[in-house]
């Protein structure tokens, strides 16, 4: 693809990835007008909003996967895996905002994907639990889901935070808690 190709298609993913966010119903022409691309542009790369909408599902997968193997969950200290991982997951979560797990249901290849990316941090909370990071006793699946909130809500309800002050807090969070010892 020429480079105003890339950038053009690059502009419609993360521009549709928002606006369909905030709206599932947002016409193509709205996501073109907002990526400041021709809606022919769109229509000719994505025939339809569900086509869109699977490209940016599996730009999200991509980047995650990539966040998934930078954090180096099974090499680095359990400590500092988690704060590269929360640290880099939080960018993605915020550019590529879209809920998932409609396009699970749709797609069993994204969805068999998005499995074992899955299984990967459910392996790197056992490992944290194994290594005593986290208290004896604590469900190993409730400190996952506890780890997924709170990336959730420092990227959607703290986009003030930058990632690095973001993931501080995660971190400390999870393996520290809120009360006072």
């Amino acid at each position: 693809m020429r480079a105003d190709a890339v950038r053009n298609l690059d502009a419609v993913l993360r521009t549709g990835a928002r606006l369909l966010a905030e709206d599932p119903a947002t016409s193509m022409s709205t996501i073109a007008a907002e990526a400041g691309v021709d809606r022919r542009t769109v229509y000719r790369r994505f025939p339809t909003r569900e086509a869109l909408l699977a490209a940016v599902f599996q730009a999200k997968l991509d980047s995650s996967e990539r966040v998934l193997d930078e954090a180096r969950l099974v090499e680095a200290p359990v400590a500092v895996a988690l704060h590269r991982y929360v640290e880099t997951i939080i960018p993605v979560s915020r550019q590529w905002p879209v809920d998932t797990r409609r396009m699970m249901r749709a797609d069993p290849a994204a969805s068999a994907r998005r499995e074992q990316q899955s299984a990967r941090l459910d392996r790197f909370v056992q490992r944290a639990s194994d290594e005593g990071l986290l208290r004896p006793g604590i469900p190993v699946a409730w400190a996952r889901a506890t780890l997924d909130h709170l990336v959730d809500t420092a990227a959607h309800r703290f986009p003030g935070l930058d990632p690095p002050q973001a993931a501080d807090l995660v971190v400390d969070t999870l393996l520290n808690g809120l009360g006072g010892r």
